[in-house]
């Protein structure tokens, strides 16, 4: 790959440079992977996404750099923003006072995938400051493959509805005491006040950044349509600004994104035409997440005794979560059947993920290769096989009204003379 960039640099010399050229013929074959990955599999077009980009990282395609910085930085930041905002805003606070039990799922879930994946990698003879950081990686479940899912699948009811709300409720915790344990990585002594002075900030900024984009928005939807183009360009804009200050300040951006949709979604309930109105801006940066994700994961180093770790942790986190959406079931309101759904569901992982052990390892220089080293391949696998078991957990569900396109070819074959 570095050769055949070498070849071309020697003649290509493009306005905007090389890496736009390279980037934008990459993000045009994952559209078509991903639309004829649909179209004849039925899996979500999420798949053809990360399939390209790991071909491309596996080819060596060197157009993003490990620890994330700069533009690269930015763009997974916004893709994943502009996620949160819409998942923040499909949360109504009422709906805790109603069911308090969701938010004991919540807990139990994140807590016990938490603690699982710390000691089981501890039992492995991890040491405790990589073992902790990989914990918090394993801790977020992925609200932009959920969502792309349940998009793609045209998915709607219970289980749908409370497994975006976990996997949300779980990257709020996880983007949290991830960036505070940035701040306390290389502390060797600790007392209870320094551990909790960073999430203090993080949430304070995060929650400022927060109340003043949904102040802005909310005075603008006094004069303007929620359904108008310019009130989605202006979301659009808002989001991106936010995103480039908020990590300046102390805080998350995409965790102030996420609490600004909170927000905005108690003082303006009604339905907003946002997710349709930005359409196709959103659906590219959303691509491009999840293209950047695996490119940069496949990079890893693969080993085979890196590979048992990985396996350990997936399967860790996997019945960690299956389980603590069971602890919290009773009076939720859900079946058991329609916990163990919700919980695979929820397995996903992708760009919260990433972003969360970028920062840890540039946090920490000394434990950073081994944190990457596991957290990398993880992601890129749960990128991809998350997708992929989230979707037949809403099949099985029953509530995609959307035919798996393999069973409705095969039925349709099979009523023929």
């Amino acid at each position: 790959m570095n050769e055949l960039l070498s070849f071309w640099a020697q003649w290509l010399r493009p306005s905007a440079g090389l890496p736009t050229v390279q980037w934008s013929l990459l993000l045009a074959v994952a559209a078509v992977v991903g639309y004829l990955g649909q179209r004849y599999t039925g899996l979500p077009k999420v798949v053809g996404y990360s399939l390209v980009g790991t071909v491309a990282g596996l080819a060596g395609f060197s157009g993003v750099g490990w620890p994330l910085q700069g533009i690269g930085l930015f763009l997974l930041e916004l893709g994943i923003a502009l996620v949160l905002f819409e998942c923040g805003g499909r949360i109504p606070l009422r709906w805790f006072r109603h069911n308090p039990m969701v938010l004991v799922q919540s807990v139990a879930e994140s807590a016990l995938a938490y603690f699982a994946v710390y000691y089981a990698l501890v039992w492995l003879n991890q040491p405790t400051q990589v073992a902790g950081p990989l914990a918090l990686v394993a801790l977020a479940a992925s609200p932009a493959v959920l969502t792309r899912v349940v998009a793609d699948t045209r998915a709607a009811g219970p289980v749908t509805d409370r497994a975006v709300v976990l996997a949300t409720l779980s990257t709020l915790y996880a983007l949290t005491l991830g960036s505070a344990q940035a701040e306390l990585i290389n502390r060797q002594s600790v007392t209870l006040a320094d551990a909790i002075s960073p999430v203090v900030v993080v949430l304070g900024v995060s929650m400022l950044v927060a109340g003043l984009l949904a102040l802005v928005l909310r005075l603008a939807l006094r004069v303007m349509s929620p359904t108008s183009e310019s009130t989605s360009m202006l979301l659009l804009a808002l989001v991106a600004a936010a995103t480039a200050v908020a990590a300046h300040m102390g805080g998350s951006a995409p965790l102030a994104a996420l609490l600004a949709g909170m927000l905005l979604k108690q003082v303006h309930p009604r339905p907003w035409g946002w997710p349709r109105q930005l359409g196709t801006a959103s659906g590219l940066l959303t691509m491009l997440m999840f293209v950047l994700v695996s490119t940069v994961a496949a990079q890893a180093d693969w080993s085979g005794p890196v590979a048992g770790l990985v396996l350990a942790l997936i399967g860790v986190r996997l019945l960690a979560k299956v389980l603590g959406v069971a602890l919290g079931n009773v009076g939720s309101g859900a079946s058991w059947q329609q916990a163990l759904w919700v919980g695979a569901a929820m397995t996903p992982m992708s760009s919260i993920a990433l972003l969360i052990a970028s920062q840890l390892v540039l946090a920490s220089p000394a434990t950073g290769p081994q944190i990457a080293a596991v957290a990398l391949p993880a992601i890129l696998l749960m990128e991809v096989l998350g997708a992929v078991v989230a979707t037949a957990a809403i099949y099985r569900a029953g509530e995609s009204s959307k035919p798996w396109a393999p069973l409705a070819r095969s039925q349709g074959e099979s009523r023929e003379p």
